[in-house]
């Protein structure tokens, strides 16, 4: 990359694509459950913890309207920094299963101090087109990229 700076910013916002995946495995799920020979006490739970997820995932991971759903990540002197209006910026330490695909973006990550890893989901179309080629260069080139936060 010519830009000798080593910072980056990016954010983004609510993804048409993947509410339309999330929400047709939903409708798998509670289909088959509707469809297959299963008996009621094990269907009526079944379809409620489907309803579950999708009330707990929809604002924090999908429309992102929830205060802790992350919508930013920044790389400075300090390190890589995700972002959410609830939190501001938080050091992470991105993990190397991360991904950087033309269409998708899945940030593997760890908050400082603790020991669960978490994903975010960035599709192509919930950023302009530059925004996320330029997001998947930096993921795939950046130097000490996997270094955890100081």
């Amino acid at each position: 990359m010519s830009n000798p700076s080593n910072s980056f910013e990016c954010r983004w916002h609510a993804s048409r694509q993947l509410l339309a995946a999330y929400l047709l495995a939903q409708l798998f799920a509670l289909g088959s459950l509707l469809i297959l020979d299963v008996p009621w006490w094990a269907s009526v739970p079944g379809a409620l913890l489907c309803l579950a997820h999708g009330a707990w995932v929809l604002p924090r991971q999908i429309l992102l309207t929830h205060p802790g759903a992350i919508r930013g990540l920044r790389r400075d002197a300090d390190g890589w920094q995700l972002w959410s209006q609830a939190c501001g910026w938080q050091a992470v330490q991105l993990r190397p299963d991360s991904l950087a695909l033309p269409l998708i973006v899945v940030l593997r990550f760890r908050l400082r101090g603790e020991r669960r890893v978490r994903s975010i989901c960035v599709p192509r179309d919930a950023q302009a087109a530059d925004v996320h080629r330029r997001l998947r260069v930096r993921l795939k080139f950046s130097r000490r990229r996997w270094a955890a936060p100081e």
